[in-house]
């Protein structure tokens, strides 16, 4: 099974950007996508962004993943 995560565009420089999740800063290749620009979100699969999505999705699928990590076992 693959986890990606939603983060969000900060800058980008040649083919790789800045991004964030939660207000921790990555980087991120985006060799696999085309037409992306800060502002915009992407999901975030071993350092590579796979896919884009809109704001409103990736604030749900970050909030799905806290809810499962709150109620994992410790």
């Amino acid at each position: 099974m693959c986890l990606a995560i939603p983060a969000k565009v900060i800058s980008i420089e040649g083919s790789n950007a800045l991004v964030t999740i939660e207000d921790v800063e990555y980087k991120a290749s985006l060799m696999l996508l085309d037409d992306v620009k800060p502002g915009d979100f992407i999901m975030l699969h071993a350092g590579f962004a796979i896919e884009k999505v809109d704001a409103d999705e990736a604030a749900e699928t970050l909030r799905l993943l806290n809810e499962i990590a709150d109620n994992s076992p410790q």
